[in-house]
């Protein structure tokens, strides 16, 4: 019997398909998909463009003002949702796709789950070169969209209406996937997303995607117990898979049994609540006394849905232990096994739940545990020394989060991304529930704040979304303001003002580095510009004021949580002070050569600090 199909164009048959995509969240059955972020050109307007206006009802479709920008709203949308539900984005060729691409990389290094659907040249090649097409001399099967390739974890180029049909199930499984997790680019030639085909109607059939939760090897797991079971100084590391997994409740059980101190790393942070005894918060660069004191004497140290990036190890200075080990317990095998780890390749709430009965009745030596709840204690000090209100004329950025702490609480999810903020954020910010703080460290990437934050609100219209940046991230992309504004999508903004980009003219000072082209100021001008952030806020729509002091923030973010749109508050900071509490060396090479004396004993220091590495680690 012959199968029954449906003519569709090829854009059609990719939207309707994406709407029948299921998941299920706490027993209710959702869209997989919350919609397509879209911007229209000549290369996608009239083939996906068209397709995305029949299915509105079920794939709905918003509008942005920067492709960059609505690609970070749509990562953000999935970091919300812990990767449970995702979003797509289509743009047209040229500029507006290769527009994407930083934002393909920021979702490829932190494993998040974002489908890109860039308009592309004619597969027919007729009317080359079209508008916007980038040609190589040498090979005529290259589109500017081949720049996706080394950030997307699949790529496909639709050349044929057919072709989508096994593109499409190869995208679900990666975006699906728990160790393949991260972008997917589909990109669709122009000519093509309007050619008809007769599609099986199976293929569009409703599909409940499903969570995989692989359990741990049975080997590996009696290494990783025996492990543990011979620590004096565990600890272990909570990364970002511990909250993609769901499993801070198996994390809690797991070091409350064993009373096993926890740090956590950017994206790990809020997997314990920050009030949790065992919880010694960041780990790293960016890290507590209380943790980094416990990371270098540890002797196993269990690593749990982390990349294990340099500003987690300190750039593989901080762990000194020369007898130590390390149980890598992630669901990517690449991750399990780095830096000779005995890798435990699982779900974190599996491998969690079986190392807890595999250790059943055995904990950690009391005195290392005291050892950690007396290094907290001492943290907790200090840190409300550094976020204790101040009447500077410039107050830090330690203040002014302290500020917003006791202004809003831990029961609102904090946002933020590069610069100085995501130092002293990690350190000092009290999260509350698993996915209150909201960090895009892996990328680092200005700009994602507002954007990003737009797309947590979609998945959270609920909470209260407060963003943290800077000038320079502000001054990058702040266009997804008015984009909140017309969604109804109420954010609240606190732009830290320091005249320039003062983290890295921090970083420039302690290599020796003269004060060059950073802060507003030692740049080249012929005037320097006085910009009134908060009007321009306020001509995108936002409810804006800019206040003159610590006091005077509290009430203006009392004053925001009664608003009924986005609000930004602007206030001028010290560019030159940071929280010297905490913190580990970070290795930025020096260089060996150089007419500056500061440079040459920044270099002696480097040198020194070298030594500490574990190379072969």
């Amino acid at each position: 019997m012959q199968a029954r199909t449906v003519r569709l164009t090829m854009a059609q048959a990719l939207t309707r398909y994406l709407s029948r995509q299921m998941t299920e969240i706490d027993g209710e059955k959702l869209p997989i998909f919350g919609g397509v972020w879209a911007i229209f050109g000549h290369g996608n307007v009239a083939g996906i463009g068209e397709a995305l206006y029949q299915q509105r009802g079920e794939l709905p479709t918003f509008r942005a003002h920067n492709e960059q920008a609505m690609t970070h709203a749509a990562i953000g949308y999935a970091k919300a949702h812990f990767r449970r539900r995702f979003m797509a984005a289509t743009s047209s060729i040229g500029p507006g796709a290769v527009n994407m691409v930083t934002a393909a990389a920021l979702a490829h290094v932190n494993r998040l789950p974002v489908l890109l659907l860039p308009g592309d040249v004619f597969a027919n090649r007729v009317p080359d070169p079209v508008l916007q097409q980038a040609e190589d001399f040498s090979d005529g099967t290259v589109s500017v969209n081949d720049c996706f390739r080394p950030v997307s974890r699949y790529f496909d180029r639709i050349t044929r209406p057919e072709q989508i049909i096994p593109a499409l199930a190869r995208a679900m499984q990666v975006l699906t996937d728990p160790a393949e997790c991260g972008p997917v680019t589909l990109s669709l030639c122009q000519d093509v997303q309007a050619e008809a085909y007769d599609y099986p109607e199976r293929f569009f059939e409703e599909r409940i995607w499903q969570v995989r939760r692989p359990r741990p090897d049975r080997a590996e797991l009696a290494a990783a117990i025996d492990a543990l079971k011979g620590a004096k100084k565990p600890l272990v590391i909570a990364g970002g898979g511990v909250l993609y997994s769901g499993a801070s409740a198996e994390l809690t059980s797991f070091v409350e049994a064993a009373g096993i101190p926890v740090c956590e790393t950017q994206g790990g942070k809020s997997s314990l609540p920050d009030t949790h005894p065992l919880n010694m918060a960041a780990v790293g660069v960016t890290g507590t006394s209380a943790a980094n004191r416990l990371a270098e004497e540890a002797d196993v140290i269990l690593a749990v849905g982390t990349r294990l990036q340099d500003f987690t190890t300190g750039s593989w200075a901080l762990f000194r232990n020369e007898a130590k080990t390390i149980v890598g317990l992630n669901v990517q095998p690449f991750d399990a096994g780095k830096h000779r780890a005995l890798p435990l390749v699982a779900d974190a709430a599996e491998g969690l739940a079986e190392l807890a009965a595999g250790l059943r009745g055995w904990k950690a030596p009391a005195d290392w545990t005291q050892n950690a709840t007396n290094g907290k204690t001492e943290w907790q000090a200090a840190a409300a020394k550094v976020t204790a209100p101040s009447n500077a004329a410039y107050p830090s950025d330690a203040q002014v989060i302290g500020a917003v702490q006791r202004a809003m609480g831990s029961g609102i999810t904090i946002l933020h991304a590069a610069g100085g903020l995501p130092g002293e954020l990690h350190k000092l910010w009290q999260a509350g529930a698993p996915g209150s703080y909201h960090a895009e460290y892996g990328f680092s990437t200005m700009g994602y704040e507002i954007a990003g934050a737009l797309g947590a609100k979609m998945a959270k219209p609920e909470q209260e979304v407060v963003v943290m940046l800077g000038d320079g991230s502000y001054l990058m992309l702040n266009s997804e303001i008015a984009t909140s504004v017309m969604l109804g999508l109420k954010l609240t903004i606190i732009l830290l003002d320091n005249r320039g980009y003062g983290c890295i003219n921090r970083l420039q000072m302690a290599t020796g580095g003269a004060n060059f082209n950073n802060l507003l100021k030692d740049a080249r001008h012929e005037t320097l510009p006085d910009i009134d952030f908060a009007a321009h806020a306020a001509s995108l729509g936002a409810t804006a004021e800019k206040v003159a002091s610590i006091a005077d923030l509290e009430s203006a973010l009392e004053r925001a949580k009664t608003n009924s749109r986005t609000t930004v508050i602007v206030i001028d900071t010290d560019p030159l002070v940071s929280t010297e509490a905490g913190g580990h060396w970070w290795d930025v090479a020096v260089p060996e050569v150089s007419t500056r004396a500061e440079v040459n004993a920044a270099r002696k220091n480097y040198e020194e600090k070298l030594k500490l590495q574990r190379v072969g680690d």
